[in-house]
Parts: C-alpha cells; sequence; structure tokens
C-alpha cells in the first residue's frame, strides 16, 4: 500500500488500485509507520510527499516488490497458465478501433489474466504510475524502457471522390499549400505535413478552417468532402477500402511511424506480460488488416 500511494500520489487512488477503502489506506500506512517507529509521509490538506526516510524505503521496496512479482510469475509459469491483473496503456484511437477486438481474443484465450485498460493519448508513466506495460506509436522516446516493434504504422493523406471531383487531384504535395486541409490536431507537428519525395524529405504548411483533436473526427470531416486530411491508416483503411476517400501521395509517407509494445526493463518479465507482447505481435506481424485492400 506504501509504494502505491506513491506511484500515484494518493491514498483515494492507491486504494482503487488495491481494492480497498480509502480510509483502509490510511490506516494501513499508519500501522506501518507505527510498526517502523518513523514517519513514512508527509501530508497535508492539499498533498502528500515523503519523508527522507519514506523516500529510501520507498526505492528499496520497489526492488524487493519487483523481485517478488518475477519469483511469483516463474512459479505460474512452472505450474500453469499466465495469470494475474495486467494494467495496460493504450492510445486513444488505436486503442478503440484496432487494439480493443485483440484484447477480446486474448481474454478468451488467457482466462486467468485480469485485464485493466487504459486508453489515453496521454504518455504514462509506466512505472510512477503502476502500469505493467504500454501499446504506442512513434519512435520510443523513454530509453529506460524496452521496446517491441510490432508493424508500421502509415500516415495517408485522403479525400473524398466529391471534393476531388470540384477541386481536382493536386499533382503534387506542395500543392496541398493552397488547398482546404483539414488539420489532425493530435500530431506532433500538425500544419506541416512531411512527405518522401524522390530528391528527398519536403514539408509542406497546410492550414484550412476545421481543426480536430481526434483522428476519426478528421476523417469524418474528409468523408464530407470538406477538403484533404492527413490521417493515420488504421482510422481511414475501412473508407479507403469502401471508396468514401481515396489516398493521394501514394509512396511518399512518412516512413518513421511504427506500432510498439513498450514496457520496463526487468531482470525477469512477468510471464503475464510476455505473453501479451507475444500474443499482439503475432496479431500485428506481416501487413496489418487495415492496410489491405485499398
Amino acid at each position: 500500500m506504501f509504494v502505491a500511494v506513491l506511484d500515484t500520489g494518493s491514498f483515494a487512488e492507491a486504494a482503487r488500485r488495491l481494492g480497498v477503502s480509502g480510509g483502509q489506506a490510511s490506516k494501513l500506512i499508519s500501522r506501518l509507520e507505527s510498526d517502523l517507529g518513523v514517519q513514512l509521509l508527509k501530508r497535508t490538506t492539499r498533498a502528500l510527499s515523503p519523508t527522507e526516510v519514506g523516500q529510501a524505503y520507498y526505492a528499496r521496496l520497489k526492488g524487493i516488490l519487483e523481485d517478488y512479482d518475477a519469483l511469483e510469475a516463474s512459479v505460474r509459469n512452472a505450474s500453469g497458465a499466465p495469470a494475474g491483473r495486467l494494467r495496460l496503456s493504450a492510445p486513444m484511437s488505436f486503442g478503440t478501433i484496432r487494439l480493443a477486438p485483440r484484447l477480446l481474443d486474448f481474454a478468451r484465450a488467457f482466462p486467468d489474466i485480469q485485464l485493466d485498460v487504459s486508453f489515453s493519448d496521454r504518455t504514462v508513466n509506466l512505472i510512477d504510475e503502476g502500469f505493467d506495460m504500454a501499446v504506442r506509436i512513434g519512435a520510443p522516446a523513454d530509453s529506460s524502457l524496452i521496446a517491441r516493434r510490432l508493424c508500421a504504422v502509415r500516415v495517408v493523406v485522403v479525400a473524398a471522390p466529391d471534393y476531388l471531383a470540384r477541386h481536382g487531384v493536386p499533382p503534387e504535395p506542395a500543392d496541398l499549400a493552397t488547398r482546404d486541409c483539414i488539420i489532425d490536431t493530435n500530431f506532433r507537428d500538425p500544419e506541416n505535413w512531411r512527405f518522401h519525395l524522390p530528391g528527398g524529405v519536403a514539408t509542406v504548411p497546410v492550414s484550412g478552417r476545421l481543426r480536430f483533436s481526434n483522428g476519426e473526427a478528421t476523417l469524418a470531416a474528409a468523408e464530407a468532402g470538406l477538403g484533404i486530411a492527413r490521417v493515420p491508416s488504421f482510422i481511414a483503411g475501412d473508407a479507403l477500402r469502401a471508396g468514401r476517400v481515396q489516398a493521394l501521395f501514394r509512396g511518399t509517407e512518412d516512413p518513421s511511424h511504427s506500432l510498439h509494445a513498450v514496457y520496463p526493463a526487468a531482470k525477469h518479465l512477468a510471464v503475464k506480460v510476455r505473453a501479451l507482447v507475444d500474443f499482439l505481435a503475432t496479431c500485428y506481424r506481416g501487413e496489418p488488416e487495415w492496410d489491405r485492400g485499398w
């Protein structure tokens, strides 16, 4: 409980993680402090923080708990199927559209694993927030994490046939600077679209009256004929296959985007985490389903 309180920053969140009441969480910490004869936490009405001895105690405890988890995982692996609670973080759009169906398949295949999945575009701190692993898009930024590449993620420029009939197909990416573009603000640099051309990388500044912090909304606007959009193919794949939008400038996409499973480095990878990582690697092997047929 003490580790959970420091990981989450509150008694209430720690209690929720461990399945007890907030009052019980506070009592457990008070009992621990009484048994040790030291103050571990400084409490105020607005926040709590560890004392110096509490911080040192926490640092040692984390290693001990990780060793215990590894021991438990090795015993479970020797005695049967992977089991236990697995906390996973995943991006909102990819998670709900593409990952969730695969997680349901995983839940059926591993009935002893309890999945606790958080869909958010925020990059969570796996260790501090108590996550076992995450699924992320893009180049891994945290060198302390292990990253396993699952598949490529294409980012495509699309427009509705109706829009192209009215305004014409732009001959080259540079022409997008004068077109009505629909901006997905989830991208790191949403108003500069990158293309890999024979002469090198070209960055085209774009603008438009419609801006969404959501890929599905961006695609819907493109389908409605309101402009040209740049969205991940895992969002646009079904619309492309059905002909509701057309892909422009094929073969010029930025190749740096990939899907990764990431997890903290440890002496022994928990069996439940290994099971999910291997399962997802099998699911997304080769060309992803959303990139086929268009």
